[in-house]
């Protein structure tokens, strides 16, 4: 049996866990595939700033830490931003998969120009850090965004009606006005409405959290994971100190 661990980026209620959790059922896995979520133990109420992403790193670098000791086989990043994926592979010999690189890698096996779709504009730099790191700007037609400040823990629940046909009418700019020829989703919290824009759009339709999962099966199967010469170990342990850091701040953070 494989064990993945799925590094979710905001604490979170078992409920909330259930809703991250329905993204496996919209992807076909192997039956020796086991998937874990564990939520961070504290973290930024969005990801919007500098301060944001240096503690989204930590909080998913400590939630992922003991996760070779734990016994689980890969670890997959809940959130485009790939936050804690350079981090815990410098920490873990498992592989370590974030959505954000791995759907614009995909976007550009199955066309030649790819539009990110995303809930709201202030998460617009999330994209431009990897498309920088990947160098693929000339690839992206476009990030259009709803500007609908995103809930992270109930997701589009609720909001369907109004929500999935705005989706829709971004994603048909992006083809028509843009030139996209693929349509990346620009967070893992909008994977409810992947089936109803795949039905309705004639080019592929990236759903990014289901896509990691088949990468870290894929990686798995094939006997791969990260290069530690890209990603080498600290020649000084800070796990213990990160622990403590990552509890203190769990229990004075009554923003969760």
């Amino acid at each position: 049996m494989k064990r993945i661990l799925v590094l979710v980026p905001f604490p979170m209620s078992q409920g909330n866990l259930d809703l991250r959790r329905d993204q496996t059922a919209a992807v076909q896995l192997g039956p020796d595939v086991e998937f874990e979520f564990r939520s961070t133990l504290a973290a930024p109420k969005n990801y919007v700033s500098g301060s944001d992403m240096a503690l989204a790193e930590i909080g998913m670098l400590q939630a992922g830490l003991s996760a070779e000791a734990d016994g689980f086989d890969a670890v997959c990043i809940d959130t485009m931003s790939d936050s804690g994926v350079a981090a815990l592979r410098s920490e873990l010999t498992i592989p370590v998969i974030g959505p954000g690189r791995a759907s614009m890698l995909m976007a550009m096996m199955l066309g030649n120009r790819f539009s990110i779709v995303t809930m709201w504009d202030r998460w617009r730099h999330l994209y431009e850090k990897t498309l920088n790191e990947l160098r693929l700007h000339h690839a992206c037609a476009s990030i259009r965004a709803l500007d609908i400040a995103p809930d992270n823990r109930d997701l589009l629940a609720g909001k369907e009606d109004e929500v999935f046909p705005a989706l829709e009418a971004a994603a048909r700019a992006c083809i028509d006005e843009d030139g996209a020829e693929v349509i990346v989703l620009g967070s893992t919290t909008m994977h409810q409405a992947h089936g109803f824009l795949s039905e309705r759009l004639e080019v592929p339709v990236i759903n990014p959290g289901p896509l990691s999962y088949k990468m870290a099966e894929a990686v798995l199967d094939l006997g791969l994971s990260h290069s530690r010469k890209a990603h080498p170990v600290s020649p000084v342990s800070r796990r213990d100190l990160i622990d403590q850091m990552m509890g203190f701040a769990a229990s004075i953070d009554r923003d969760t």
